[in-house]
């Protein structure tokens, strides 16, 4: 990890850079695949699957006595531990329920919103170097809750034509509607337009490579809705003399085994925590099965030394962490500054592990800077707001003028228009 002490703000918009990930490069090559599998359906996916993920199938849809013979192979301690997160999952999600309330806004004018769950999601898991259930649970839970009609999704297999057992369970768990062996840009552009065996769907979600980010990106122009841009995962740790170096290691190789691009840093006010969280993430380094991912990403992590605790509060908000840990003396305080963060993790007992997995919260988050304007994934994520709106004659007599007026000067005389036939009509009534 670089050690860097006492940076100028001049400094701070080239420390705190994220590893280069740029998808434009890749939109040619993804969106060929795109369009075969627009024209091509099932039969371009079998191609692709060939091709990528080095599996022959025969079918693209995982049948029930495949997710029952997965389930059995799902040891009851992790049964168990998926449940409990499962539980918790559910919990925070259900508590994001929207209440909507009619408000008069003037006498005779009502307006109210109402919330309605997107009729079909996709969810997309990837296959990669780990099975992520845990992703299963964050994204099919609140499409649950919400009330999402068909939760679609896919993720590639092995190459014995297999879905990871973990996953199969989560799914069945969480109440998803089908599963498809498909992975990668082909499964992202079969549920943006659909294929003979893969619904279409409106709205897509799911972490990925950046092939799969990529072909998000293309079918989100005009074709589907995406959860949020995406990039490699981060963690910063924002900490005081009184941390434990021990912990703060810990939750930066915690990230760093992520992926190769995943990104760790640590902004602290203590030289000395600086010196032993540097000396602890090599020995702790060497006991990681993932040796070999997170020393990657270590060689894109910084451990960054700041006079006071204001000007540590100033950067994070500036680089605005997909998680960030706040272990402080007076954490809440500190945390009561934060305004540019994923998820935060508060105090020296709560690990960003904790969020990933079973304290309830989503750990489908911002990354690459995004959560200066984006939210994580929500309850919200998986319905739509529509307005709607009563006007009754002493309604429309109060602010139809007004409405003329905004009209006539804007020069949509038809819009006046609509106001003026209602404003006679209700004249001559009287």
């Amino acid at each position: 990890m670089k050690l860097i002490k006492y940076p100028s703000k001049s400094q701070w918009s080239e420390i705190l850079k994220r590893p280069t990930l740029n998808t434009e490069n890749l939109f040619d090559t993804v969106r060929a695949i795109i369009d075969k599998v627009r024209s091509e359906g099932d039969k371009a996916v079998v191609e692709y699957e060939a091709l990528f993920d080095k599996v022959s199938l025969d079918s693209l849809t995982v049948s029930e006595e495949e997710i029952e013979e997965g389930v059995k192979q799902v040891e009851s301690s992790l049964k168990e531990a998926i449940a409990l997160a499962k539980s918790n999952i559910e919990t925070f999600h259900a508590s994001q329920r929207f209440i909507g309330q009619k408000i008069e806004t003037t006498p005779g004018v009502v307006c109210w919103q109402k919330a309605v769950a997107i009729d079909k999601v996709g969810l997309y898991i990837p296959g990669g170097t780990a099975p992520l259930f845990s992703t299963v649970l964050m994204l099919a839970i609140p499409a649950k809750i919400a009330g999402c009609k068909e939760i679609v999704l896919c993720t590639p297999p092995n190459k014995e034509g297999k879905v990871h057992p973990a996953i199969l369970f989560a799914a069945q768990l969480a109440g998803v509607s089908k599963i498809f062996k498909v992975g990668g840009v082909q499964a992202i552009a079969a549920m943006a337009y659909g294929t003979e065996s893969i619904p279409k769907v409106y709205k897509i979600f799911g972490p990925g490579n950046q092939y799969v980010t990529a072909a998000k990106q293309l079918v989100s122009l005009r074709d589907a809705a995406i959860d949020m841009p995406a990039g490699p995962s981060e963690v910063e740790v924002l900490a005081d003399e009184t941390a434990n170096p021990v912990f703060v290691a810990a939750d930066l190789l915690s990230q760093a085994e992520h992926g190769v691009d995943s990104q760790s840093i640590l902004i602290t006010t203590s030289e000395t925590l600086q010196t032993a969280v540097s000396t602890e993430v090599e020995r702790q380094l060497n006991a990681l099965p993932r040796k070999e991912i997170a020393e990657q990403s270590i060689a894109n992590s910084k451990l960054i030394l700041v006079k006071d605790m204001d000007e540590a509060i100033e950067m994070t908000n500036q680089y605005a962490p997909e998680h960030l840990i706040i272990e402080t003396k007076d954490y809440m305080a500190v945390a009561e500054k934060v305004i540019n963060a994923g998820s935060v993790f508060l105090g020296s007992y709560t690990p960003e592990s904790a969020g990933d997995y079973a304290s309830g919260t989503n750990h489908t988050l911002p990354t690459n800077g995004y959560a200066h304007a984006y939210s994580g994934v929500s309850l919200d994520s998986f319905i739509r707001k529509i307005t709607f709106q009563e006007i009754n004659a002493q309604g429309i007599s109060n602010i139809g003028p007004s409405i003329e007026i905004m009209a006539a000067n804007e020069c949509l005389d038809g819009h006046k228009n609509a106001v003026t036939v209602r404003l006679n009509e209700i004249k001559r009534s009287l």
